[in-house]
């Protein structure tokens, strides 16, 4: 069993640094960075700009999607010699859409241990900030580029929250997208988290694209809203597909949750009382 609770002082750190203002890092952060004896990160130009700010003076390496797999070698070695490392990626937390799930499962399989600071994360940066009713959400990470990926989904998680990412060159078509499958949507769409030009809107589809039609800059992240009357239906129309097929009430509820989603305490629950 790996105890990720008992240590004071660990082998690798997974370290958040700010998504846009550079003082959205913690004391803590700015400490470890100190005192490790190398930092792995995505861009090692980027990273030195924060290094720099806070006199931070340890080696770099890069580390990213293109070279994970090579790495793990050289940082088993570095830490089997007793040196400290910390992961950060160009923004935000590492293994949040960033580098960082090839290496730490790798540690852990050869015993050294691993722990992550708390910090800034575009995600929770976002959700804290716009109107929700209930804690529950999916996060997808950043949305597919083609048109079928975009349907496929949409569709799976349209009974949810469904958060994700998108660049601002795609971010319009994607909208225009999700606008012929699911309608007129509620979404909240943010750009610029934490920099000068932070904004985050939340309204129909059409108003936001018709907000955003002369075009979009910065970082993306968006949320598209639960129609409940719409999850609703579905879900029940697809229980009564599969009970026509023969289908107990306990298959039905995993085949559903795993297909698009759904609780599947709930899908249970909604089957026996149908």
């Amino acid at each position: 069993m790996y105890n990720i609770s008992m240590a004071r002082e660990f082998d690798f750190y997974v370290v958040p640094t700010p998504i846009g203002n550079i003082k959205d890092i913690t004391f803590r952060a700015v400490e470890i960075l100190k005192s490790v004896d190398l930092i792995a990160c995505e861009d090692t130009r980027v990273t030195q700009k924060l290094l720099n700010h806070y006199e931070i003076r340890t080696k770099c390496i890069s580390y990213h999607k293109y070279n994970e797999r090579e790495r793990v070698d050289f940082f088993l070695k570095e830490l089997s010699e007793g040196k400290k490392i910390a992961l950060v990626s160009d923004a935000g937390t590492p293994m949040i859409c960033d580098p960082g799930a090839v290496i730490v499962p790798e540690l852990i399989k050869n015993g050294f241990s691993v722990t992550s600071l708390p910090g800034a994360c575009a995600v929770t940066t976002f959700l804290s900030q716009i109107p929700r009713e209930g804690e529950d959400f999916t996060f997808i990470g950043f949305i597919g580029r083609s048109q079928k990926q975009i349907e496929e989904v949409v569709k799976k998680y349209s009974a949810h929250n469904m958060v994700f990412y998108d660049s601002p060159e795609r971010i319009l078509k994607t909208l225009e997208v999700i606008k012929n499958i699911r309608g007129e949507v509620k979404i909240a769409l943010g750009r610029e988290l934490s920099k000068l030009f932070e904004e985050v809107v939340v309204d129909s589809i059409s108003n936001v694209l018709d907000h955003f039609k002369d075009g979009i800059k910065g970082e993306i992240i968006c949320m598209i809203y639960a129609d409940e009357d719409v999850s609703t239906g579905d879900l029940e129309f697809k229980i009564k597909e599969l009970k026509s097929k023969g289908f107990k009430d306990k298959e039905i509820s995993v085949i559903l949750s795993s297909l698009f989603a759904f609780n599947k305490n709930e899908v249970y629950k909604k089957s026996l009382d149908l």
